[in-house]
Formats: structure tokens, C-alpha cells, sequence
């Protein structure tokens, strides 16, 4: 798979993630990746907060900005 980005400017890279939002394919360049929280809730235990990677295309991370 390659990156949608590179593509339409004219490139090939090759993808190494998939924006969470739209689906895009991303290269190393054009991929933002950000950290959140994710709750689990163990069975009949208390929710444990888990830190969790998350990738966005450029488009998608200039909306999750604002």
C-alpha cells in the first residue's frame, strides 16, 4: 500500500499506518501520531486508563487540532 498524500502530489512512499478518521494510507512523512487514553474495565475490577497510539493523515489531525 502506499500513501494516498504522496500519491496525489505525485510520489510513491510506501504506507507504514492508516489514519484512524478517514482510513488514508500514511508514509512515515505525512503520518501524525498522537497519544490518548484508552479505559479498559477489567472483569470486577476498577477501569485502568492504558496509554494508546493513535494515527491521523495531515487533513485529520488539522481537524482533531482545533
Amino acid at each position: 500500500m502506499h500513501c494516498l498524500d504522496c500519491h496525489m502530489a505525485g510520489t510513491v512512499s510506501p504506507a507504514v499506518g492508516v489514519c484512524r478518521d478517514c482510513g488514508a494510507a500514511v508514509c512515515a512523512n505525512h503520518a501524525r501520531v498522537t497519544e490518548r487514553e484508552v479505559r479498559r474495565r477489567p472483569l470486577l475490577a476498577p477501569p485502568v486508563e492504558t496509554p494508546a497510539r493513535t494515527v491521523h493523515c495531515f487533513q485529520c489531525a488539522g481537524v482533531h487540532a482545533c
